[in-house]
This record gives C-alpha cells, sequence and structure tokens, in this order.
C-alpha cells in the first residue's frame, strides 16, 4: 500500500532551510511512501469565514483542502519566527480545520519537524504548529520530533540532503508517518 504525505513548508523563501528539508524528505522517502511537496500557500487568504463559502471558497484555498483530503498524512516543516509558528503555516492549518469538525484534516495523522537559526531548532513553533493541527481535528503525532538548531551555520555549505545525520533522521521520520498512516514500511 502508497501512502500519500502532503509536505506544508512554513517558509517562502525561495533558500529556505525548510524547504530544502521538505526536498530532502521527497527524495529520501521509502518505497511506499510518496511525498508531495505543496505549492502555493503564499496565494492563500488570510483566513476569514466570510469568504469560507461553499461554493465559493477562494480557488487557492480549494487546492490546499483538495490536496490534503487526497492524502493519508501531513509532514508540516516549521521554521520558528519571533518564537512561534510563521503565518503561512498557520494559516493553511485555518483553512484545513473548516468545515468545524470535517475539515481535511479532521483524524489525519500530522507530524511537525524543521529546522532554525536557535539553538533549539524551532521547538516552540513546532509545539504551536501540533497544537494548532491537534484542536483543527488532526491525529497529531507527539512523539514524532524532528528539531534540527543552528540552520544558517548547518546548512551555509551543506545541503540537508548531503547531511548523512539529517538523512538518516528525516528517513526515521517518514518511516513513522508512513506506519502510522496504515501501512509497514517496505524493507
Amino acid at each position: 500500500m502508497s501512502v500519500r504525505i502532503l509536505a506544508l513548508v512554513g517558509s517562502l523563501r525561495a533558500g529556505s532551510h525548510n524547504r530544502q528539508l521538505a526536498e530532502t524528505a521527497v527524495k529520501v522517502a521509502p518505497e511506499g511512501a510518496e511525498i508531495d511537496l505543496y505549492e502555493g500557500l503564499a496565494e492563500i487568504p488570510f483566513y476569514n469565514e466570510d469568504i469560507d463559502v461553499e461554493g465559493n471558497v477562494p480557488a487557492a484555498a480549494a487546492r490546499l483542502r483538495e490536496a490534503a483530503a487526497a492524502a493519508d498524512a501531513l509532514l508540516l516543516f516549521s521554521p520558528e519566527y519571533n518564537g512561534t509558528i510563521p503565518a503561512v503555516l498557520k494559516n493553511a492549518i485555518d483553512w484545513l480545520s473548516r468545515p468545524y469538525g470535517a475539515g481535511a484534516l479532521t483524524d489525519k495523522p500530522v507530524a511537525v519537524v524543521g529546522t532554525a537559526f536557535g539553538q533549539f531548532g524551532g521547538v516552540w513553533a513546532q509545539d504551536e504548529a501540533r497544537k494548532a493541527a491537534g484542536i483543527a481535528g488532526a491525529k497529531v503525532l507527539e512523539d514524532i520530533k524532528l528539531s534540527i538548531p543552528s540552520s544558517v551555520v548547518r546548512f551555509a555549505e551543506t545541503h540537508p540532503a548531503d547531511d548523512t545525520e539529517v538523512v538518516a533522521q528525516l528517513t526515521e521520520v517518514i518511516g513513522r508517518i508512513h506506519g502510522e498512516a496504515g501501512a509497514p514500511v517496505a524493507a
């Protein structure tokens, strides 16, 4: 059974280390796990109930909901902005939380990982993302964590895909998500 994992990156910067980490996840996904790196979070308007009207949902938000609904699990990559979750990632979670009780995150396995400049690798932001996803109805995989500190230094001359420790940790994370989404990882 192939498991589809939707990856959402909370940084819009072209050279984002979290984006590089997500790209690495796509490359190292084990057989039976397919990771789709979502493009388009920047186009989604801020969540507003006035524009979240059945039959008239903004196209960018509808595409996100469709992609999340088609996935078996989600993997969120979160940097840390001023000690918390980036607005673009929080906005995605808000859109995916509706309609209340039946949003695209409802009962779906979600894990949060990431990297940040600070010495703790963005743990505050990742904890906030887990909290928001859980309140939105996701089955948050609380014990799956990967917070890589000092991203600016660690990845200054090395892409995450070329860091054997990161690749091993990320591969383990993906394998665990794969298992939580209902399928054993192929050996």
